[in-house]
């Protein structure tokens, strides 16, 4: 009778019903669980102020970020209206800003340079002097497009994948140490990148084992024939933006919205490229043709994946981390909660659905979060009219911007990174907290600096799980001592200073792992050195208490 009673049961609780059906709707797509219930007259007007604030802002980090990722401007201003109008529908976080992101464009620019070098689009009847004369630019910014398309599909996939299979806590190996140390990497490789167009020398993009060696070497190489226009031009517009940034910091608590410096510098230096004819007069390398309208959906070159896959991985974990990392830190501070699996998923639905409309991979960024959090932000409505924004500059003005010097855009991508440059000063911290993060940040940072960012991140994840097998196979053990006049136990070595006091004839023995059996032999030897001197007394039985002992810890699994 009790075995048919719980197999009724079991089935009952398997069976669909329409209150699964609908809850697992409410999962897939939080939009239907929080947008019936939105206030208007509360939220309404922060999320319009935060919104046009990050719009903004994501207009010229669309075009800047497209550089690193070697396509042409007009495709990040797509990366930066299809995604974060899909992560409306689908996130779980108020605050993060979706769109084009410093660290996944360089790491796509590096996998299309070098799918698509310049050597395989060299014009053989070329003539003119100038480098990009013997290149078929247009050719190559086709082959690049495609790549950046299709190392996007990819890793749009397994994030779906993993997020249904309720694979989200596969986050927490991606430790923060190893997230910052990365991140810190990948700030120098983009600055190092942007150097040739600050100075508007020519040079070739490299990409995997010390291409930031190659990079810094080949433009110095190239230094003596800097183009003094472009160079002063972008220096003025890095210490604008800077002065920008320190101001909108000081006095964040007095500004209603933060001063726009990076749109200034983009109307302005775009007025003053046209103006003076910078292009034609003094060589200023410029954005170019940006056509009006969307694309129409087309489906990415299948027959490039075999040589994408790994990168593709490595982008969907860099995203992935970045994603949850921000949004877990946002929903802390404003207590609600983000589901990991639906992260996930939103994430990769995000890169794989607006793939088909060419865009590039895209995650969170730190910079316009901040903009969109601090200009009171509240829901994802904000994010869904900042994409609003960007779509009204590509459907009617994105001409206006084609005079726009590269320079300009270089200097925006130099200063936002100041922020990611900040976390050098984890260093001391974690000299002082953690010896063992410290050893997972310095890695992370020395491997993606030498090796490149896809095998940087694989050498720093291995390193990071190899440090969790070591610190469960090398468990720290004590004797704790009580406290006098409070319930406390503590290590008698360590806090000498608060007099811990055993108790007579006997030991508190405390391990902070499990016992296994990688651990098992370190923790009998420790138990042994730690409370052997209880035994001493029994000599003659020494060997059969213990052995009793051990046996009986370790079928309890004490710790």
């Amino acid at each position: 009778m009790i075995f048919l009673w719980c197999k009724k049961e079991q089935i009952s609780v398997n069976q669909c019903s329409s209150e699964k059906a609908k809850a697992a709707a409410l999962s897939f797509m939080p939009i239907l669980s929080w947008l019936p219930s939105y206030p208007v007259k509360k939220y309404l007007f922060s999320d319009v102020v935060s919104g046009l604030s990050t719009g903004v802002v994501q207009l010229p980090q669309g075009l800047a970020y497209a550089m690193l990722a070697a396509v042409p401007p007009v495709y990040g201003l797509y990366s930066s209206f299809y995604p974060v109008l899909l992560y409306t529908f689908f996130g779980t976080s108020r605050h993060i800003s979706v769109g084009t992101f410093a660290v996944i464009s360089l790491m796509i620019g590096g996998v299309a340079v070098r799918e698509a070098p310049d050597s395989m689009f060299m014009n053989i009847n070329a003539t003119g002097s100038n480098a990009s004369d013997a290149i078929n630019v247009e050719l190559r910014d086709k082959s690049r497009v495609q790549v950046a398309v299709m190392v996007t599909t990819h890793p749009g996939q397994p994030p779906i994948v993993l997020g249904l299979l309720r694979f989200g806590f596969v986050a927490i190996y991606l430790t923060e140490p190893l997230v910052r140390g990365f991140t810190t990497a990948a700030s120098m490789h983009v600055v190092i990148s942007q150097l040739k167009y600050l100075l508007g020398v020519e040079t070739q993009r490299y990409s995997g084992f010390l291409s930031a060696i190659y990079s810094v070497k080949a433009v110095l190489s190239r230094i003596t024939s800097t183009n003094i226009a472009t160079f002063l031009l972008g220096l003025g517009c890095i210490i604008f933006l800077y002065v920008i940034k320190i101001l909108n910091e000081r006095f964040k608590k007095k500004l209603p919205i933060p001063i726009p410096g990076e749109i200034i510098v983009v109307i302005v230096s775009t007025g003053i490229s046209y103006g003076l004819s910078l292009s034609k007069e003094y060589k200023v390398h410029v954005v170019g043709n940006i056509p009006t309208g969307l694309r129409p959906p087309a489906a990415p070159n299948i027959s490039l994946l075999p040589n994408l896959v790994t990168d593709s991985f490595a982008i969907a974990i860099v995203g992935f981390s970045m994603d949850v990392l921000l949004a877990k830190i946002f929903a802390l501070k404003h207590g609600y909660s983000v589901d990991g699996n639906q992260e996930l998923i939103a994430l990769g639905l995000c890169n794989f659905i607006s793939s088909f409309f060419q865009t590039f991979a895209v995650t969170c960024s730190m910079s316009r979060s901040l903009v969109q959090e601090s200009t009171g932000g509240k829901t994802q409505i904000a994010g869904l009219l900042a994409s609003l924004l960007v779509l009204v500059v590509v459907v009617a003005v994105g001409f206006v911007f084609e005079p726009l010097p590269q320079t300009a855009l270089a200097a925006i991508i130099m200063v936002n990174l100041i922020g990611m440059f900040k976390q050098f000063r984890d260093i001391p911290s974690l000299w002082r907290t953690s010896k063992i993060e410290l050893a997972i940040w310095v890695i992370a940072f020395i491997a993606s600096v030498l090796l490149g960012l896809d095998y940087g991140l694989l050498v720093a994840v291995t390193f990071a799980i190899l440090t969790v097998i070591y610190r469960t196979q090398s468990p720290k053990t004590s004797i704790l001592g009580h406290v006098a006049n409070t319930g406390l136990y503590c290590d008698v070595d360590e806090y000498e200073e608060v007099n811990a006091a055993e108790y007579e004839g006997i030991k508190i023995f405390h391990s902070n792992s499990s016992i296994y059996f990688a651990n098992s032999d370190l923790y009998v030897n420790s138990l042994k050195e730690k409370v052997a001197v209880c035994l001493s007394v029994w000599k003659q039985t020494e060997t059969l208490l213990w052995g009793k002992y051990v046996k009986h810890l370790l079928s309890l699994g004490l710790t």
